[in-house]
């Protein structure tokens, strides 16, 4: 990529996925470039296809523009999302419109989840109980523990069956209100680094973040998803998603700084909370609007 093309250059430092992010502005049009090493060359090409498949059912995201070889490694360019980001913002808002904002990101979230998974997929059952069981393991490693995390374990491991027979589709792959951004009232999906195909109900394991931020959106963002008709099997499944996540947080911090375990051992905290225990079904956050 010749960095001479454009009329300015600024990098982006935010983001865990090691990539080069730049904003960047040629003859007034704003553009997103990232650079990734060069063995992310065919992972590039794949979600690239993937995203022009998805702007073309009109999902509210950055418009998918090239992806190639550089002396740097990888470019990708996308349209630049001229917002601000959910997470940080969205206490300017009201009740109401937080909820909205919610909304919009459940129904996003469906339209994404219409692209199917390849026919060579492995069976969800095996591909998530070979998940949980290793990130049990993982924790049960862990110099660090949290009180309550037995609760979570047991209702993973009486819970199981709950993944027989799912159905699998394209994932986000980390689809929280951390990688949304609000652009003219509207939400815009970002970030589909870490793409997946898995069961759709899977996406909402990250629900965390916006139910501590702002339970509004999270309600809404379900609601919205569902179209106001929330099956009691989600609730169930989200519990046994949201659980397997929680064990492994605290591990995944370890590798990275003392803040990051507090953010995870607080997190794993109210998660306890939301579920008095692990013995409710439905979190303590949702209510219908």
């Amino acid at each position: 990529m010749n960095f001479k093309r454009f009329d300015s250059i600024t990098e982006i430092e935010k983001g865990w996925s090691g990539d080069k992010k730049y904003f960047a502005v040629k003859d007034g049009e704003k553009y997103l470039l990232r650079i990734s090493p060069r063995k992310k060359y065919k992972n590039r090409r794949k979600i690239h296809k993937i995203m022009k498949k998805l702007y073309a059912k009109n999902i509210s995201m950055c418009k998918p523009l090239k992806v190639g070889l550089c002396r740097e490694g990888v470019y990708v360019l996308q349209s630049w999302v001229d917002g601000v980001g959910a997470e940080e913002h969205i206490h300017d808002y009201d009740e109401q419109p937080k909820y909205d904002f919610g909304f919009q990101s459940g129904q996003i979230l469906q339209k994404i989840h219409t692209i199917p998974a390849p026919k060579t997929q492995l069976d969800w059952e095996t591909r998530f109980n070979n998940k949980m069981n290793s990130k049990i393991k993982m924790y049960s490693e862990c110099p660090i523990k949290f009180d309550g995390a037995e609760y979570i374990i047991d209702y993973l491991n009486n819970n199981r069956d709950l993944l027989k027979k799912r159905p699998q589709c394209f994932q986000h792959g980390d689809y929280h209100i951390g990688n949304m951004m609000i652009e003219n009232g509207k939400i815009v999906v970002i970030d589909f680094d870490r793409y997946d195909f898995g069961d759709p109900w899977e996406e909402f394991n990250r629900i965390v973040w916006a139910a501590q931020t702002s339970p509004e959106f999270a309600c809404g963002m379900i609601d919205g998803y569902f179209d106001n008709h929330v099956p009691m099997m989600f609730w169930k499944l989200l519990k046994l998603y949201i659980g397997s996540n929680t064990l492994s947080s605290v591990p995944w911090a370890v590798d990275y700084s003392q803040e990051q375990i507090d953010i995870m051992l607080g997190q794993a905290k109210d998660v306890l909370e939301w579920y008095d225990n692990y013995k409710l079904t439905v979190p303590k956050w949702y209510s219908k609007h």
